[in-house]
């Protein structure tokens, strides 16, 4: 009797963890989509149902009539989503501000609002969805919009402008192309392309004009790189930073809201003179970097992660469709997905979460000029 209980006390929490692992996976998510719209393009902001068990997307629906939503952001309880929208005329962009119900994936316009500034490429929102930050390519400006309790837009209630230039002859001016917060959210980070800097900030919420600058103000990177992405390590100890006009990634530590420059590394052998790095991300687990090239390449390039220095090892490149502007890893970390802007597919790659190594599925979107994916759990 007692072997009994010996080996039913053993078994049964086996097969609880079994259970419950079966449970969660696998997990579905709807994949959002932003891109450019007009002839030969999108039609606006789609949803796709993703299955994170079999790679599988499925459509489920389209906000049309929105203007070149190039780029999205999620707010944090997954109501409300933002979008800011290029002018095909080249005037000043416009940010939208749409609700949004995770099961059917259908969004609804609320409200749209004067940018303050031309060719928006990038926004994000601060953790208590109060503010919406806009980075402007054209204009070299960021601008701040309050959201209001009903995920409205207010007016800009700051703008930051910036002066400068660089050495390559695409740096004749400022190009802010993107920004992202600490962990805490108190200090906030802009990549300004035009002018080889990261602009530091410290962020206060309560403030109608929440940035103030850090001390020091700005990270230099190297002459010509053109810092244009950024994302932190899940420990958030160290920053990855791609450069859009020398196609290298740095890696600074961050330790008391202070950046340390750690390395520079390639993501194309030398020689390779047509430029166009874009996007930058971490596997979950936060052991591999991937990271985009366009230009002549359309590679994701893929990188090792040593976890307590935070430097980089080249491992693999991948061909995938052309003009990868975006691309996401699901939240699982089973999938890449790769939007070819200029190939209109999204590919969609297996991760083999031993190696980071991918392997190109079955799996694709055929939609056209997508920049942006971004995802929603469906609860």
């Amino acid at each position: 009797m007692n072997k009994l209980l010996l080996v039913v006390s053993v078994l049964l929490p086996l097969l609880g963890f079994s259970q419950k692992k079966n449970m969660s996976q696998p997990k579905t998510y709807d994949l959002l989509l932003g891109g450019y719209t007009g002839a030969n393009s999108g039609k606006g902001v789609a949803v796709y149902r993703f299955n994170a068990g079999t790679g599988k997307a499925t459509f489920l629906n389209q906000l049309e009539g929105i203007d070149n939503p190039d780029f999205l952001a999620v707010s944090n309880n997954h109501k409300f989503v933002y979008a800011c929208n290029v002018d095909p005329k080249g005037g000043e962009g416009q940010v939208s501000a749409f609700t949004f119900d995770y099961l059917t994936g259908k969004l609804e316009l609320i409200n749209k609002q004067p940018g303050g500034g031309t060719n928006p490429v990038h926004l994000i929102l601060d953790k208590d969805n109060k503010n919406v930050f806009v980075s402007f390519y054209s204009s070299g400006s960021l601008t701040v919009l309050p959201v209001n309790k009903d995920g409205s837009l207010g007016t800009v209630s700051q703008t930051l402008q910036y002066t400068g230039s660089g050495p390559h002859k695409n740096q004749k001016g400022p190009h802010v192309h993107s920004s992202i917060f600490s962990d805490d959210g108190t200090k906030f980070m802009v990549a300004d392309l035009g002018t080889d800097k990261i602009n530091l900030y410290n962020y206060d919420v309560a403030k109608t004009q929440p940035l103030t600058p850090a001390e020091p103000a700005f990270e230099m990177t190297a002459p010509g790189d053109g810092p244009r992405h950024m994302e932190f390590s899940p420990d958030k100890k160290f920053l990855y930073v791609i450069q859009e006009l020398s196609a290298v990634v740095r890696v600074y530590s961050y330790d008391k809201d202070k950046l340390t420059f750690v390395q520079t590394i390639n993501m194309m052998p030398e020689g390779y003179d047509k430029n166009g790095a874009a996007d930058i991300h971490l596997s979950p687990d936060g052991n591999f970097l991937y990271a985009s090239v366009r230009g002549t390449a359309d590679k994701i390039v893929l990188y090792a992660v040593d976890k307590p220095s935070g430097k980089l090892t080249f491992i693999e490149r991948y061909d995938v469709s052309k003009a990868p502007r975006g691309f996401t890893i699901d939240p699982t970390g089973n999938f890449l997905l790769s939007a070819g802007q200029e190939g209109n597919t999204i590919n969609i790659f297996k991760i083999d979460n031993a190696t980071g190594k991918l392997t190109l599925t079955d799996n694709k979107i055929e939609i056209p000029q997508i920049t942006c994916l971004k995802w929603v759990a469906v609860k």
